[in-house]
C-alpha cells in the first residue's frame, strides 16, 4: 500500500502514542486539520503488528533561522535577495488511532517513533474510519478537509444521549432535521418538541411534495395554540389534548405550585377535588376553583377549620391553571405518539412558556411511564428543541424532572435523549453532563463555550478553540457517535425546512413593489376625489 501512498514528512523529536511532530518540505506541507498516515507496530493478540496510525494535523509551524525579528528590514531584504534565507516548516499531529479487522477503534500502547515517514492518509481508510454498516449510519455530511470522504455516526451511540449545540444561524435546526429523517428510515420512534414549528414540514420533501414515509409522520398541537402555519400548510395535524379530570391531587398540586408542606392547602385542595368529582365526571379548573371559593356551601360540620382555611387559599394557586387555557374535555393519549417507526412533532408554537413547558412535562412523564414499564418495546428518542428554556440552570421547570431523569435512567429502557439549544450555559449542567455525545457547530460566547468544555471530556483545548471560525453547516462530532473526533461538513437535507431564516432582501424587494401598488392605488383615488369635486362644483355653477 505504501507505494501509491503520498509521502508529506518525517517524524521528528519526540514522539509519543498520542502525538507526534513531524518535518516536511515549505511546498509539500498539508493544510491544518489534514488527515496523515503512519505505521507503528502493536502487540494484537499477543504478537507484534504492523498497523495504520491515523492522525490529524494540530499545528502548522514555518520558522527561519537566518529571518530574525531582531534584524533590519534591509538587512533582511538583502538576505532574500542573495538566497540565504533558510525556509523550515513543521507540524504538530494528534494521533487518532489505528482499525482493527473488526473496525473497532483502538489507540497505540506505544509510541511512533521518530524517523518514521508520515503520508497523507488514503480516502478509503478515512472512509472505514468514520462511516459505519448501512443498518447503523446515520449519514450527516463529509469531511471538511476530505469532501470526498463521507461521514456517518452511529445510531448505537445515541444510547449514551446527544447533544446538538451552536449559536442562532449555525445549523443546528437543519441538522437535527436530517438527524430525525434518518432515524425514521431506520425505524425510530421519535417525539420532537418543537416550539417554533422549525420541523412541522418534516413530511414533506424540499419541493413540497410528500415524504415517501409522511403517513408515519404526526404533528400534534394544542387547541390553545395559535399555530405558526395552517392545517393546510403542514398536514395530517392532529390536537394533543389534556383532560383536566385525569389528573390526581398530586399533580394537580404540581403545576399550581403548592408545595406538598402545605399540609392544610393541600388537604382543602383534595376535599374540594372530592367533591367536584361526585358532582362532576368531566370538569375544568374553573369548576374546582369554584368549589375552593364556595368552600362554606360544602363544609361539612366536623371539618377542621385549617382544612377550610387551607380551601380558601388554594383558590389562589388554582388561578394559575385557569390562565393557562390548555385543559380540554377530552384527552390525547401517549399510544397514539409511541408507535413503531413513527414521528410525533409537537408544534408547541403560539403558546406561552409555562404552557408549552406544562405540555412537554405531560408527553414525557406518559412516555417514559410507557417505556419504563416495558408495554412500549421499541427504542424512542426523544429530541427537545430549545433546551434551555426546559431545563434551566437556575431555576426548576414542569418538564425539567422529567428530562433529567430520561438523561439518567432512560437508557436503561430504551428512552433516548437529544438536547438542542444554543445556550448550553444556560442548561442544568446534570442533563447536558449526561450526554456522551455532542454535535457542536460555531460559538462565539465565552460562557457557552466554557460550558461545552466542562460538559465533555474528548473536546481537547485546540477544537475548542476552533469552534468560532466554523462556518455555517461545519460542526464538529465527538463522543459514543464516532470513533474519533470529526470536523464535518453537514450534508444537504431532502426534506423541507421550518423555521428558516426569511429572505430580508427578497422580502424588502416585495415591500417596494406593495409600496409602488399603494402609491399608484392613492394616486388614483385622489384623482376620483379632485373630479367628484370639481364635478359637484360645476353642478352648483349651473344651479
Amino acid at each position: 500500500m505504501s507505494s501509491t501512498l503520498k509521502e508529506v514528512g518525517v517524524i521528528i523529536g519526540e514522539a509519543s502514542s498520542s502525538e507526534f511532530f513531524f518535518a516536511s518540505k515549505p511546498g509539500e506541507m498539508p493544510s491544518r486539520w489534514e488527515y496523515l498516515l503512519t505505521y507503528s507496530e502493536e502487540d494484537v493478540d499477543g504478537k507484534p503488528k504492523q498497523v495504520e496510525v491515523v492522525a490529524q494535523i494540530e499545528r502548522v509551524i514555518s520558522a527561519s533561522q537566518a529571518l530574525t525579528k531582531e534584524l533590519d528590514f534591509e538587512i533582511i531584504k538583502k538576505i532574500i535577495e542573495s538566497g540565504l534565507a533558510d525556509k523550515k516548516v513543521w507540524g504538530k499531529a494528534r494521533v487518532l488511532g489505528y482499525l482493527t479487522d473488526s473496525g473497532d477503534l483502538q489507540q497505540p500502547k506505544k509510541a511512533v517513533m521518530p524517523g518514521k515517514p508520515v503520508y497523507i492518509a488514503p480516502a478509503e481508510l478515512l472512509e472505514k474510519f468514520y462511516s459505519y454498516p448501512e443498518d447503523e449510519a446515520i449519514k450527516v455530511g463529509a469531511l471538511i478537509t476530505r469532501s470526498e470522504v463521507p461521514v456517518s455516526l452511529s445510531v448505537k451511540g445515541f444510547r449514551r444521549h446527544l447533544a446538538i449545540i451552536a449559536q442562532t444561524g449555525s445549523g443546528k435546526t437543519y441538522l437535527a432535521g436530517i438527524i430525525v429523517d434518518e432515524l425514521l428510515r431506520k425505524g425510530g420512534t421519535i417525539i420532537m418538541l418543537d416550539p417554533h414549528a422549525d420541523y412541522v414540514f418534516l413530511s414533506r420533501k424540499i419541493d413540497g411534495k410528500r415524504h415517501e414515509l409522511a403517513d408515519r409522520i404526526t404533528v400534534f398541537r394544542n387547541p390553545s395554540s395559535t399555530g405558526r402555519y395552517t392545517e393546510n400548510e403542514v398536514g395530517n395535524v392532529k390536537p394533543y389534548e389534556i383532560c383536566f379530570s385525569d389528573l390526581d391531587l398530586d399533580e394537580i398540586c404540581l403545576i399550581s405550585g403548592i408545595s406538598q408542606h402545605y399540609t392544610n392547602i393541600v388537604t382543602g385542595l383534595g376535599k374540594a377535588l372530592e367533591h367536584l368529582k361526585a358532582d362532576k365526571d368531566v370538569f375544568q379548573p374553573e369548576d374546582l376553583l369554584e368549589k375552593l371559593e364556595n368552600v362554606d356551601s360544602w363544609k361539612t360540620d366536623d371539618m377542621d377549620s385549617k382544612i377550610v382555611e387551607g380551601a380558601r387559599s388554594a383558590a389562589k394557586y388554582l388561578a394559575r391553571l385557569v390562565s393557562m387555557r390548555v385543559f380540554t374535555s377530552g384527552a390525547t393519549k401517549i399510544s397514539e405518539m409511541l408507535k413503531p417507526m413513527h414521528l410525533s412533532v409537537v408544534d408547541l408554537s403560539g403558546l406561552d412558556d409555562d404552557v408549552s413547558d406544562y405540555i412537554a412535562f405531560r408527553i414525557l412523564s406518559d412516555a417514559y411511564e410507557k417505556v419504563a414499564s416495558g408495554e412500549f418495546g421499541y427504542p424512542v428518542f426523544v429530541f427537545v428543541e430549545e433546551a434551555h428554556k426546559f431545563i434551566p440552570a437556575t431555576n426548576s421547570t414542569y418538564s425539567s424532572s422529567i428530562i433529567k431523569k430520561i438523561a439518567a435512567e432512560g437508557r436503561k429502557f430504551g428512552i433516548f435523549l437529544v438536547v438542542i439549544t444554543q445556550r448550553p450555559s444556560k442548561i442544568h449542567s446534570d442533563a447536558l453532563s449526561q450526554c456522551n455525545s455532542q454535535i457542536i457547530m460555531r460559538i462565539t460566547n465565552p460562557k457557552d463555550q466554557a460550558a461545552v468544555a466542562a460538559s465533555s471530556e474528548r473536546l481537547g483545548e485546540t477544537l475548542l478553540d476552533d469552534l468560532p471560525g466554523l462556518n455555517t453547516g461545519e460542526a464538529v462530532i465527538v463522543g459514543e457517535m464516532t470513533r474519533a473526533p470529526i470536523m464535518a461538513r453537514i450534508r444537504k437535507r431532502t426534506t423541507r425546512e421550518g423555521g428558516s431564516d426569511i429572505d430580508i432582501m427578497g422580502k424588502m424587494k416585495e415591500a417596494i413593489e406593495k409600496a409602488k401598488e399603494e402609491n399608484v392605488e392613492n394616486e388614483s383615488r385622489r384623482l376620483r376625489e379632485e373630479m367628484k369635486g370639481f364635478m359637484n362644483s360645476s353642478e352648483e355653477g349651473e344651479k
